[in-house]
């Protein structure tokens, strides 16, 4: 059993599909063992995405996901960061396969309704970002 961290985006949240994308990845054998819903402020997610500050989407990155709230979780299970990619499905919607969390919720590229850890290391910094470990409670 492994970790990873997910973010249950604004577009999703201001649609009230939480429960729907907790219920998908709970039936795709990932375990929700931490989870909160917050509003990122500025600071926060500018923080978080570092990674993308000189990209030129990403003063559009912060505005959005500081727009309304979101909900950051932790995830466990076999393979956890692989199999949440796939449950997740490809970045821009167009492409996700059927059945995955951004073919059926995703409005565009950008607010595309969650964020999932792209790797075991990655995984790590950022539920640790979000998260103290006495608040995982797997």
């Amino acid at each position: 059993m492994n970790k990873t961290f997910s973010i249950i985006k604004p577009d999703a949240t201001k649609r009230n599909l939480t429960g729907a994308i907790n219920n998908i990845i709970e039936e795709n054998n990932l375990r929700i063992i931490a989870q909160k819903r917050i509003k990122l402020t500025k600071s926060q997610a500018k923080g978080f995405y570092v990674i993308h500050k000189e990209k030129p989407f990403f003063g559009d990155l912060i505005d959005y996901m500081t727009s309304e709230p979101v909900v950051v979780q932790v995830l466990e299970g076999d393979n956890a960061v692989k199999n949440y990619r796939e449950v997740m499905g490809a970045t821009n919607p167009e492409n996700a396969d059927d059945g995955t969390i951004r073919k059926k919720f995703a409005l565009n590229i950008q607010e595309n309704s969650v964020h999932g850890s792209d790797s075991d290391e990655n995984a790590k910094i950022e539920i640790k970002y979000f998260f103290r470990d006495e608040e995982i409670v797997g």
